[in-house]
């Protein structure tokens, strides 16, 4: 078997994380879903544009459009999680600042995900 590492490499331990390809996917998936429901998302806001309060919780009761639109934030949430952490691990070189910007990316997508998981199941019970 040929070892494929610098001698540097080698002499680090140093070699492939073995994760680039499931990120690479789960990215590219998510993206491929929020075209679908992004666009759902953009119909119903314009459909309920200029309708009332009543109007617009009686639209997100409906279980469907509560299903969808809990998708779209989890997609849409998971899809921004992964960018911000390729941001990151491309432009935050120090390790200490990147392991707390990456701690600090997983904190603030887990509380919007949450948050928004949150509102949307309150307003479609009826909350």
């Amino acid at each position: 078997m040929t070892d494929m590492r610098t001698p540097l490499g080698r002499v680090r331990g140093l070699g492939s994380a073995r994760d680039g390809t499931t990120h690479f996917w789960r990215q590219r998936v998510t993206a491929v879903a929020n075209v679908f429901l992004i666009t759902f998302f953009v119909v119903l806001v314009i459909s309920l544009q200029g309708g009332d309060y009543e109007s617009v919780t009686a639209a997100l009761a409906n279980p469907f459009v509560a299903i969808v639109m809990l998708m779209v934030v989890v997609s849409g949430v998971y899809h921004m999680k992964l960018g911000m952490q390729i941001v990151i691990e491309d432009y935050v070189h120090d390790e200490l600042p990147k392991f707390l910007t990456l701690m600090a990316n997983t904190f603030f997508s887990a509380f919007i995900g949450l948050a928004s998981i949150f509102a949307v199941l309150k307003i479609s019970f009826g909350g």
